[in-house]
């Protein structure tokens, strides 16, 4: 019989490898009650300084860029390669106009008091700025409660939208650093479907 090949394993939002350094911050309700949020659900850690994270201060960026890679979901993403398909959208879209883009697209899947499908709403791949959101817990409005002071069940503001632009944008130079300002033109992706016979394809004559 041929084996069966092994299902990869799924990284979620409470997944952690402490061992590594890697947590999760995500509280659950047993935490709340003893006055222990912010700390990791798996080994109890009390690593970042939460009263800092969510001043969310343009000029403390830096420190929230480097304290969301202690969690593993956000590590994750930091270290999965970005699909071709994505890479080449943010390539033809520019430094100038990706910016324009993340700004939508945070107005439109988190910005709202109730998003649809909230905590599905960012897919896990297809466009750069997905990648982005989800490695800066910009993805949906539970991870901006925890990480980012933001509470659920009302609109988001313009400058606290701005901040969390700024954030996705640090995420995406440093991934995709070979990006122009005004964006290049790319070929599209062609198509790896195999020649069914008789098509003329891959024959011998």
């Amino acid at each position: 019989m041929p084996r069966r090949k092994r299902a990869k394993l799924e990284i979620t939002c409470t997944s952690s490898a402490c061992d590594q350094g890697l947590h999760c911050f995500k509280s659950t309700e047993a935490m709340r009650k003893r006055s222990e949020d912010g700390r990791c659900r798996a080994c109890g850690a009390s690593l970042v300084d939460w009263n800092r994270v969510h001043q969310r201060d343009e000029l403390d960026l830096a420190y929230t860029f480097n304290a969301l890679k202690l969690e593993m979901i956000r590590h994750h993403f930091w270290h999965i390669p970005i699909d071709e398909h994505a890479v080449n959208h943010a390539r033809r879209k520019g430094w100038r106009k990706l910016r324009q883009a993340v700004e939508r697209r945070l107005e439109v899947s988190i910005g709202q008091a109730e998003p649809v499908r909230d905590g599905m709403q960012t897919p896990r791949k297809g466009n750069s700025i997905y990648y982005a959101q989800h490695a800066m817990a910009c993805c949906c409005r539970k991870c901006l409660e925890y990480w980012h002071g933001l509470p659920q069940g009302r609109e988001l503001e313009t400058p606290e939208l701005s901040y969390l632009a700024d954030l996705c944008m640090l995420f995406l130079r440093e991934r995709l650093p070979m990006l122009t300002e005004e964006g290049e033109k790319v070929p599209p992706i062609r198509s790896k479907r195999k020649p069914r016979l008789g098509d003329g394809r891959g024959e011998e004559h």
